[in-house]
């Protein structure tokens, strides 16, 4: 028996070439428990739980002639060995060299033959912590109820929770023969199984265009977006088939405390740290910054899906009250001042909200079918239906876990995700809070973006600014209640 491939599954697979490969990927940093974490641990591990995630032992089947989306078979020569690999830096392994490798893992595409999925185990890193790898395709993860392997891997106790691998024996992969007569019962049961795919194609592209949010100036309008070409900048480029990777590491109560001295929400914070962050790149690039000038990004937000409740028989709303539907922002970059620019995006944020009924960060985590990697891959896949024209970077902020995780008794202590680029786009923004932090991941082509450890660099200081404009303006209402205390 086989399983059809959905059709944002199948598009994903379309517009993956060498330049553009269409995983997300994150790296993750443990510290061993006494006894010790290596490869031998991690592969237990893995062959344990994989069970709990049936698709990582599966590839897909084009069918012949391409006249109906391929197939999910499990893979007869499946090796958990070739997925699960492990490597070494030279001790003291820096982050510099973490990097490296990480980034010449991320630009490779993965094996089509195989399942498309692949995981690292990093030994030699300062402090004897080790760190994994991974990298799945977003057509496994995209899905809607697609699992992570991550998710079933990770325990939220130091102690291994039991469990016991099931047997598994591979089904036979069908012949073409069998495929083809496999399609056409299927024509012949539903006779508009071939046009399911023109017209799952058109609804995607219909429901994305219609959940595009209207907010002038800051949120810009789908058709707005079309016919306004974004101008030139250094984060539309190529990309080519390298790729350099940065990371960022923040407190999540310095966002906090941000919110709570000038408003909006954690995800506004964010917004203009990132902001603030590409201000500062581009001038460091000497790149010519008027006060209205702005960069457009795509943001992934969690919402009620106000068109398709959860009744909803479309494939892509099974078993969900909500969804991940994409938000273009204009970026204020040319505003010098840090909170006008939080004031600017609380607004459009907020006007969003108010429209559309967005959920809040803290419920996106609970979206059924959804986890880190899987909100990061839909983030991914949200840029499917738009044209490059239309928006510079993506930026996603998923949240997650605020308690400590564990993989077989070595404690998680930083995660940060990745996200692919898209045609045009030289560099994305994905960020995960996890255990009182901020990770960020900035993904970007090698070439293009020589200096994106300026940009992560420029992050923090980005953070720090909104965070000294936020305790002045702590300063200044501790005052003015003490004046009004005191005048009482």
């Amino acid at each position: 028996m086989t399983e059809r491939m959905a059709a944002g599954d199948v598009a994903s697979l379309h517009r993956e070439s060498p330049a553009t490969p269409q995983h997300v990927g994150g790296l993750s940093v443990f510290v061993p428990p006494p006894g010790g974490f290596d490869y031998d641990r991690l592969l237990r591990l893995v062959e344990e739980r994989i069970s709990l995630a049936p698709r990582y032992r599966q590839k897909v089947r084009t069918m012949p002639g391409g006249l109906i989306h391929p197939v999910w078979v499990d893979d007869p020569r499946f090796d958990i060995t070739y997925h699960v690999r492990r490597s070494a830096l030279p001790r003291p392994g820096t982050d510099a060299q973490l990097l490296e490798f990480w980034s010449r893992v991320q630009a490779r595409m993965l094996d089509r033959s195989r399942p498309l999925w692949e995981m690292y185990l990093i030994e030699g890193l300062t402090g004897d912590r080790v760190a994994i790898v991974t990298k799945t395709h977003e057509a496994m993860v995209g899905e809607p109820d697609g699992i992570d392997l991550w998710q079933v891997v990770l325990d939220a106790a130091a102690a291994p929770r039991r469990t016991v691998p099931a047997p598994w024996r591979p089904r036979p992969e069908p012949s073409s023969l069998a495929l083809l007569r496999d399609a056409a019962a299927e024509v012949i049961r539903r006779p508009m199984a071939l046009a399911d795919i023109a017209r799952d194609t058109v609804y995607d592209a219909r429901s994305l265009a219609s959940r595009l949010s209207v907010i002038g100036g800051v949120v810009a309008t789908a058709a707005g977006a079309v016919t306004r070409r974004q101008p030139d900048s250094p984060l539309q480029a190529g990309p080519g088939e390298q790729r350099r990777l940065a990371i960022v590491r923040t407190r999540l109560a310095d966002y906090r405390a941000v919110r709570e001295a000038l408003g909006g929400s954690v995800n506004d914070v964010v917004l203009a740290v990132v902001t603030g962050a590409l201000r500062g790149w581009l001038l460091s690039r000497a790149h010519s910054l008027e006060p209205s000038t702005t960069v457009r990004a795509l943001v992934p937000v969690g919402v009620v899906d106000p068109v398709r409740p959860s009744g909803s028989r479309h494939p892509a709303h099974a078993g969900r009250t909500g969804y991940v539907r994409p938000v273009l922002v204009d970026l204020p970059v040319g505003e010098p001042n840090p909170v006008l620019r939080l004031v600017q995006l609380r607004h459009a944020m907020a006007a969003y909200g108010s429209a559309a009924g967005a959920v809040s960060a803290d419920r996106i985590a609970t979206l059924s079918g959804f986890a880190p990697p899987t909100l990061h891959a839909v983030g991914a896949r949200a840029t499917s239906g738009l044209t490059r024209r239309m928006f510079s970077l993506v930026i996603t902020n998923v949240p997650g876990p605020q308690v400590p995780l564990y993989a077989a008794g070595a404690r998680m202590t930083e995660m940060f995700p990745v996200l692919p680029l898209g045609r045009g786009q030289a560099v994305s923004v994905a960020l995960t809070s996890y255990d009182g932090g901020v990770f960020y991941g900035v993904n970007a082509d090698r070439d293009a973006v020589p200096d994106v450890g300026v940009f992560a660099e420029l992050v923090t200081a980005s953070l720090e600014e909104l965070g000294a404009a936020a305790a002045g303006a702590a300063r200044r209402a501790r005052r003015a209640r003490r004046t009004r205390t005191d005048g009482s």
